[in-house]
């Protein structure tokens, strides 16, 4: 049950985390959700130096988030806590050339800021992406994030998903 629809949550008293909303992102949420994609990049850096955050990290981040917002096939979700942006997911329906099921539901990015975290608010992030995504024609889930990062790992794998592939890199000699 998700906190906006939990009895417990609502009345007098519901503390702010209670406040809890999850909507498609809108152009006014830019700025923050520019700030949650440039923290995950950040973090993914963290696992793996090949992760190098750009100097224009930002300026790429809002190009990268205005045009989710009304790209076909792309989905941007935020949640909100008390009207603040605390996370983030977005995903999109791509073709599988060679391969049944036919079409998957790509999460690329998936944050939620420290203080929100462990309240259930990923599960719930996770569950209206899926739904989201397989309206839009996705046959598959599939989400992407740098292998060193056990807790995602461990996030995904929780929750049903196994490794699909893996990426091998290098630099060139």
């Amino acid at each position: 049950m998700s906190r906006q629809n939990n009895p417990k949550a609502k009345g007098r008293g519901a503390r702010a985390v209670d406040q809890l909303k999850i909507r498609k992102a809108t152009k006014s949420d830019a700025d923050e959700v520019v700030d949650l994609v440039v923290r995950l990049k950040r973090l993914n850096n963290e696992f793996d130096p090949l992760l190098e955050v750009v100097p224009d990290v930002r300026l790429r981040a809002r190009k990268y988030a205005l045009s989710s917002l009304d790209q076909p096939g792309v989905l941007l979700l935020v949640a909100t806590n008390a009207g603040k942006v605390v996370g983030v997911v977005r995903g999109e329906v791509r073709e599988r050339l060679f391969y049944t099921p036919a079409s998957e539901g790509f999460i690329s990015e998936m944050y939620i800021l420290p203080e929100h975290r462990r309240r259930a608010l990923g599960q719930e992030l996770l569950d209206r992406a899926s739904k989201e995504l397989e309206k839009m024609g996705a046959e598959l889930i599939v989400a992407d994030l740098p292998t060193r990062n056990e807790i995602g790992v461990h996030f995904y794998t929780k929750r049903g998903f196994r490794r699909l592939m893996e990426i091998f890199a290098r630099l060139p000699q």
